[in-house]
This record gives C-alpha cells, sequence and structure tokens, in this order.
C-alpha cells in the first residue's frame, strides 16, 4: 500500500513538470489551459528568463499520470537493453576474427558476405595517417609556422601584450583610445617576438631558462615605436585601412593622428628611461632618430633613377631594420652577454630586417590588390623606386624613361613598368637579395645553444622568405 502511494505521489508530480514546464522538444502539454499559455509568454517577453518555445498544435493529447510514468520506465528499459546488447566495436572486431579463424568459410559465401569492418590496427593507421596529413598542411601554412615560432614564449607574449593595454595611461582619454585601437587591431607582434625569442635564447648561454622583467619591458617599447611609426606612415599615405582596419588617421583626422604617434614616441620613451641602462638607452633613440632619416631619404629619392642598391638599403635599414637590430642586441645586453654575442644579435636583426623590407617590396609588384589591401605596384607609382625596379634600371633605358621622364603619368604607363620589371627578371633578383640576407642572418644565430628558441629564430628567417617562394 505505502508503494502504491509513493507511486501515485510521483506520477503527480511529474504531471505538474510536465504540465507547467513542457516536454524536452519545447512544447507545452495540452493540459495547459489558453490562459496558462498566455501567461508564460508574456513573461517570456517582458522578463526573458525562460527559455521556452510555445507550440502547443504539436501536442494534441493530454498526458495522463499512468501513461507518462509507464512511457518512462518503458524507455529507461529500452536503453538499458541497448546497453547490454551493443558491443564496443574493438570487441566485436576481435570476435570476428576469431570466428574467421576457428570457422573456415568457402569462397562463394565469402563473396556473398557483407564486406568485414576494418580492423584495429588499420583504423589506428588512417588515424596517424589523418593526423599527419593535418600537422604537415598546418606546418606548412604561415599560421602553422608562426604558431610554431611562437610556441617556446608563449607564455612572455601574453605578458607583453597584457602590458600593452596599461602602459600607454590614461591622462589623455582621445590618445587613449586611438593607442587601444592600435593595439587591438591585430598584427603578428614580430619584433617584441624577435626580441624575447633573443632574450631567452642568449640567457641560455649562461645556464638561464627564463628572461627577466627588463626583456618583457622591451618588448612592450619595440612594439610601441613600432606601432607609433605606422600612425605617422599612415598620415604621410594617406591610408585608410591598416590590418584590415580603419587606421587613426581615418577615424579621428590627421591632427590626432599625429599627436597620438607622438604620445607612444613619448610614452615609450618614458619607459625606456625607466629601464635604467644607458647602452639600451642610447640604442632605441637613435631607432627614433632612424624613423625620420629612412622618412627623409624616401622623400627626397622619388622618381630618382639614378638611385643604388646601396641607398635603398641605407632606407630600407632606417626604416625597418633599425628597430629589429637595436631590439635584439638590446636583449643581450640585459642578458649580460660579451661585445661579440651582441654584435652577433645586432647582425641578425639588422640582416633579418633588411630581409623583411625587400620581402615587403617584392609583395608590391607579384599580389593582387585584394592580398594586398591598396592597388599593385602603388610603391612605384608614388616614386618609391624599390629593389625589383632598382635592380634593373641598368638594362631599361624605357623603364628609366617612364620613371623619370613621364613619372609614370601616362595612361597604362605603370602597368607597362611593371612589365618591364618582370621582364628583366627584377623580381628574382630582389629575391636572391632577400635570401642573401636571411643567410647572413642564420648565421649569426650560430653562436647559440641548440635549443628551442634558436630554431625559432632560424624559423622567423624562413618565415619572412616564405612569402615570396
Amino acid at each position: 500500500e505505502r508503494e502504491r502511494e509513493r507511486e501515485r505521489e510521483m506520477q503527480s508530480f511529474s504531471f505538474q513538470v510536465s504540465r507547467h514546464n513542457g516536454c524536452r522538444r519545447g512544447h507545452v502539454r495540452a493540459c495547459c489551459s489558453l490562459d496558462e499559455k498566455r501567461e508564460r509568454e508574456r513573461s517570456v517577453r517582458v522578463g526573458g528568463a525562460s527559455r521556452l518555445r510555445f507550440h502547443s498544435s504539436s501536442c494534441s493529447s493530454i498526458a495522463t499520470t499512468s501513461s507518462t510514468s509507464s512511457t518512462r520506465r518503458t524507455r529507461r528499459r529500452r536503453r538499458r537493453e541497448r546497453v547490454v546488447e551493443t558491443k564496443s566495436y574493438v570487441r566485436d572486431n576481435r570476435l570476428e576474427e576469431e570466428e574467421s579463424a576457428s570457422s573456415p568459410t568457402s569462397p562463394s559465401s565469402q563473396a556473398a558476405s557483407e564486406p568485414a569492418p576494418p580492423s584495429l590496427q588499420e583504423l589506428r593507421g588512417e588515424m596517424e595517417s589523418f593526423l599527419q596529413r593535418n600537422v604537415t598542411s598546418e606546418t606548412s601554412s604561415s599560421e602553422g609556422m608562426m604558431s610554431a615560432i611562437v610556441s617556446p614564449v608563449s607564455l612572455e607574449m601574453k605578458e607583453q601584450t597584457d602590458g600593452l593595454r596599461n602602459i600607454v595611461g590614461e591622462r589623455h582619454p582621445l590618445l587613449t583610445a586611438a593607442s587601444e585601437h592600435l593595439f587591438q587591431a591585430g598584427g603578428k607582434r614580430v619584433r617584441p617576438l624577435i626580441a624575447i625569442l633573443v632574450g631567452k635564447a642568449t640567457r641560455k648561454l649562461y645556464g638561464h631558462e627564463d628572461v627577466t622583467s627588463e626583456h618583457i619591458r622591451l618588448a612592450m617599447i619595440s612594439e610601441m615605436i613600432h606601432t607609433a611609426s605606422l600612425v605617422h606612415d599612415d598620415v604621410l599615405d594617406d591610408c585608410e585601412l591598416r590590418r584590415g582596419n580603419s587606421t587613426v588617421h581615418s577615424m579621428y583626422g590627421t591632427r590626432v593622428a599625429v599627436l597620438a604617434g607622438d604620445f607612444l614616441f613619448a610614452q615609450s620613451s618614458w619607459f625606456l628611461a625607466n629601464l635604467n641602462n644607458l647602452e639600451v638607452i642610447k640604442l632605441i633613440s637613435q631607432v627614433i632618430a632612424d624613423f625620420a632619416d629612412g622618412e627623409i631619404a624616401q622623400a627626397s629619392s622619388l622618381f630618382d633613377t639614378n638611385i643604388t642598391i646601396e641607398k635603398y638599403l641605407d632606407k630600407s635599414f632606417y626604416k625597418t631594420a633599425s628597430l629589429v637590430a637595436a631590439s635584439c642586441r638590446s636583449a643581450a645586453v640585459f642578458s649580460d652577454c660579451t661585445e661579440g654575442e651582441k654584435s652577433l644579435m645586432y647582425d641578425y636583426g639588422c640582416n633579418l630586417g633588411l630581409a623583411f623590407q625587400i620581402v615587403d617590396d617584392i609583395l608590391d609588384f607579384t599580389q593582387t590588390e585584394e592580398e594586398l589591401g591598396k592597388p599593385q605596384g602603388q610603391d612605384l607609382a608614388s616614386g618609391n623606386i624599390t629593389a625589383p625596379a632598382i635592380l634593373v634600371l641598368e638594362e631599361s633605358e624605357r623603364l628609366k624613361h617612364l620613371l623619370k621622364e613621364d613619372r609614370l603619368q601616362s595612361e597604362g604607363s605603370l602597368e607597362e613598368a611593371l612589365q618591364l620589371v618582370y621582364e628583366n627578371n627584377g623580381i628574382e633578383k630582389a629575391k636572391a637579395l632577400a635570401r642573401h640576407h636571411g643567410d647572413k642572418a642564420l648565421s649569426s644565430l650560430e653562436v647559440l645553444p641548440e635549443c628551442e628558441e634558436k630554431a625559432s629564430l632560424q624559423m622567423m628567417v624562413e618565415y619572412v622568405l616564405e612569402r615570396i617562394s
């Protein structure tokens, strides 16, 4: 009698739950009155607390207490029966192999029977092959390569990225907002990554495993200086997009963009002074002067067909390689390296930066407008003569004429100039120049011990050159 009473109570409880909460498919039991449904719908619209969806037409029968209880017991029993009857694939496969070994079958019966499922060894082989294909394809891509480069210093990179959000300060809301927009606009943070990798690799020369706080702050400062230079570059070039996002120049105007760049330069200088290392202060301060020298050198050589490859490399050093080289040497300074080791790290950064700039200039000729985010050949059209064109100027008088006399103003002149660079193997010559500096960068790493960070620095060279392969 007590069992029947408990069963009636449970059935009544199940009935109430099904009545007021609805079934699992999101329907309301038909036993709910129309007023109750309207009240529930109103509470959903007003409060937003309930996630039920009301489709009363989907439930046509009233849920009775006996049917609800018996249905649930039946479902539980069937699930238990299925669990008991179901065998794992591995056990089934083993049983089938034992049966086939113990009872041989005729060829006709084997042909008529269904094909046996693959063995466990075959499945394991297929899975290993699948994983190998995916790992290979990921590693071959630039994204996979960058992930492998970052891997040894992922925690340090996260620390410096978080620090960038606080380093700009809160004294000037508008400039701070512009700076936050820059740091959140994406980018691979290559310069701070290189600085941290060099710092960690050179520390291992002396038996240390971790970088110091000075290495992290140096990485943040290098990214701030680089970002400030980009803001000013966007103003000079009147760019609307950077890394797929709107530039500060296009969002806040020229005045705010110039001030935002100055603000970042000033903030980086303040934090640089707080590192309390005179050698590093001199190195990084020179970088800011080099930026200005590079922009002046570029502006004074527009459409200059007498420019030599040496002048081009000097300009590329000022604009790109100087910061990378100074960051690498500064990282070695904080690792207490010898003068020879610091010089080799500087050489690595210098040649890597030059290779990076040459590759960027090649892509201006080879990539489409969709890939570049700007019209193809825009550098050449603006009079900035880069390595692919410089290396064929002596061989093509027509190209000289288009650049010096016509200044690419006539219709079709830009397309003709690009074609002349292609026909005279300017792209291949520039690729060879980039690889030359990449090889020089790799040779500077021989002083480092064999470690993950050294491998990442080597892969960084391949990552830069991979874009033109």
